[in-house]
């Protein structure tokens, strides 16, 4: 998927493309484009200079090697005008590096902001967004220098602002999010529009702060229900009993037989302070996999995945680590997902404290 720098939705490539996954030449035109649009392309225009945008290869036997290569040779990207061949693309391996992709919770957030505000032109923004930056003193082309008391007050604003959508995005108190009635699991993506818009008209600004706080960029094929294709997503910060999850706890979770996932299905566990993965002693990627091969199902067909700082004697194969003294959420992923997934006849289990 492509977003723009304001992470609105720009074009969805690939399965959910118009390429349908065959592949196709595609053209990003910038907002001020005033020339002929070429034939032969897949043509979408920004409202931002700079865009982002997101693909994901799927492993091979739990190798990424054949996708990371089929990337390198496949996307090409290029400006109008030049070719494939000549496309000078740069591949940075940050595999197992820790980052911390949460925006500033001080003074700095707003420097954060005026750098968009900057280099963005001012029809990518409402008038009504541009005032409420002007009225703190930011402003395009315009230095931001907050006196010591607008500092005190603006920095406050960020911690509160910082506080409240952790609260939104790891307790969801909005019905909508939750995957089942009487279950702590919840699906970040609320309300049904990848432009978080309710029926009247009105911005649903508290579903929009739990999506971007956590999960970042949107498209429309989140919320299209496509049997067998693209993927689905349930999240837990919360054990059975509603408490926040404890890394130095450990939990156990059975899923039922029959795991409606055509492709595979994974838990990765997060840091709610980095929004990263979480950075373990034992591995770079504390997650378990369908695609490993070694999870073990029990004798009902069902298997139990077990989380904590350290795997119980013989379920290391379902073990995912937590780290003690620490906080941290788990995204169970579905690739592929299937009817029982949809209509709710296969049930996901809770996390449940084995102690």
């Amino acid at each position: 998927m492509v977003n723009d720098r304001f992470f609105r939705y720009v074009a969805d490539m690939g399965n959910a493309g118009p390429d349908r996954g065959q592949g196709g030449k595609y053209l990003y035109l910038p907002p001020n484009w005033e020339g002929e649009e070429p034939d032969g392309h897949f043509t979408y225009r920004s409202p931002t200079y700079r865009n982002m945008m997101f693909w994901r290869g799927f492993l091979v036997d739990g190798d990424p090697g054949p996708a990371i290569e089929a990337a390198k040779k496949l996307i090409k990207v290029y400006p109008l005008g030049g070719s494939s061949d000549t496309a000078n693309m740069k591949f940075a391996n940050i595999s197992g590096r820790f980052h911390n992709t949460i925006h500033a919770n001080d003074i700095h957030f707003y420097e954060e902001v005026r750098a968009v505000i900057d280099e963005e032109p001012a029809t990518a923004f409402s008038s009504v967004l541009l005032g409420l930056l002007a009225a703190i003193g930011i402003e395009k082309g315009k230095p931001f220098a907050p006196d010591a008391r607008m500092t005190e007050i603006l920095a406050d604003a960020a911690a509160v602002g910082n506080a409240t959508a952790r609260a939104i995005s790891f307790r969801a108190r909005d019905p909508r999010a939750l995957v089942y009635e009487d279950s702590v699991w919840f699906n970040p993506f609320v309300g049904g529009s990848h432009e978080f818009l309710r029926e009247s008209g009105a911005r649903d600004l508290d579903a929009r702060t739990m999506f971007h706080y956590g999960y970042t960029a949107v498209t429309p094929a989140m919320v299209a229900k496509m049997v067998g294709v693209g993927s689905q997503y349930a999240v837990a910060a919360l054990d059975a009993n509603g408490d926040y999850l404890d890394g130095s706890k450990t939990y156990s979770l059975t899923l039922p037989a029959g795991i409606p996932a055509k492709d595979f299905w994974s838990f990765v566990n997060y840091d709610p302070q980095t929004r990263s993965l979480l950075q373990t002693a034992s591995t770079p990627f504390p997650s378990v996999s369908s695609q490993s091969g070694t999870v073990q199902a029990n004798a009902d067909g069902s298997t139990t995945i077990w989380f904590g700082p350290e795997p119980p004697d013989g379920k290391e194969s379902n073990w995912v680590p937590t780290v003690p003294g620490k906080g941290w959420f788990t995204v169970l992923r579905l690739y592929g997902p299937l009817e029982p997934w949809f209509d709710e006849s296969w049930r996901l289990g809770e996390l449940k404290p084995a102690d």
